[in-house]
């Protein structure tokens, strides 16, 4: 009996021993999650063995606040991340707002470029109207200094609306010179329906060189 008495002790003696070195093991590994110390790397041989991942380098200082570090860590990564993601959106607002400015600026060139072509086209305009006054008023000159049966019959070889325009150059002339005026004479020597016609165009258009 005492020999059995003793098996059971050794028995129970070898469990706790076993349940020690289970918790030991357990509270190292915790140690190890916890960030307090670095067990894997003592233990990695048997654990790349059974295939579990360890860590490399070395062991962390046993006061180190891994945790606190890490948390911190992680905070400003996501900070980071955030900013990142804040800059993505700008600038892809940035790029665009710059199409749209683009887009602005040519059409404001077209709009420029079609104010140039109207502006020359009414330079040119212009220009053209200018040089036939000043041939008209030429030929009024002309014509004036000629003998009147000689001035009508050139007139009556021109268009009504140029022959309109030379008499009211020479009118004009008259006026601004203190002269008598010979457009009255000219159409009586003109032929009855022509002239008719064209003291009726004067009097329905009063402008000229239109």
């Amino acid at each position: 009996m005492a020999s059995f008495g003793r098996q059971r002790v050794l028995g129970r003696i070898v469990v706790m021993l076993m349940i020690i070195i289970a918790i030991l093991i357990g509270g190292l590994f915790w140690f190890d999650y916890l960030g307090v110390l670095d067990v894997k790397s003592l233990f990695s041989p048997a654990l790349k063995l059974a295939g579990v991942p360890v860590r490399t380098g070395e062991a962390l200082p046993s006061d180190s606040p891994t945790l606190l570090e890490d948390e911190r860590l992680a905070k400003q990564l996501a900070s980071i991340e955030a900013m990142r993601q804040e800059l993505v959106e700008q600038q892809r607002a940035s790029e665009a707002r710059g199409a749209e400015l683009e887009a602005m600026a040519q059409e404001l060139e077209e709009r420029a470029r079609m104010l140039t072509e109207r502006e020359n086209s009414f330079n040119q305009s212009l220009q053209r109207y200018d040089n036939r006054k000043a041939n008209v008023e030429q030929n009024a000159r002309y014509l004036t200094g000629m003998p009147p049966a000689d001035a009508v019959k050139i007139l009556v070889a021109m268009d009504d609306q140029t022959v309109i325009d030379i008499l009211r150059a020479v009118e004009e002339l008259a006026a601004s010179s203190g002269e008598a005026s010979v457009v009255a004479f000219w159409l009586s020597l003109l032929p009855a329906e022509r002239s008719a016609g064209i003291q009726r165009k004067m009097g329905a258009k009063p402008t000229s060189l239109d």
